[in-house]
């Protein structure tokens, strides 16, 4: 396969990440450093069990650190990306730049 051809193969852009949902916490996260649920949610405009489900494939796939802690009494979780999803990030922003460049 040519590098022109693969640049178009579908298998090389990262599923896991092009959900629309789990793109928009990927950009907000990536952004951020690290943020709470809350604004997570907030930021990509979706429903706690949506973004729930999102992040949690996130962080089984490895690519988000999850930190559980208290602001007071509340109960705060945070999230911040790993090396591994840093890196996939960046391998889908290189990707989708190669699909939109111009030949």
């Amino acid at each position: 396969m040519s590098s022109d051809s693969k640049k178009y193969c579908m298998s090389e852009i990262d599923e896991l990440i092009h959900s629309r949902v789990r793109l928009a916490a990927m950009a907000f996260i990536s952004g951020a450093g690290a943020a709470d649920f809350g604004a997570i949610k907030r930021a990509v405009s979706t429903t706690d069990g949506n973004m729930s489900v999102h992040l949690r494939k996130l962080e089984d796939a490895g690519y988000l650190q999850v930190t559980k802690q208290f602001n007071g009494r509340r109960p705060q979780t945070i999230y911040a990306l790993t090396e591994a999803g840093m890196q996939a990030w960046q391998a889908y922003l290189i990707q989708m730049n190669a699909l939109l460049s111009e030949h």
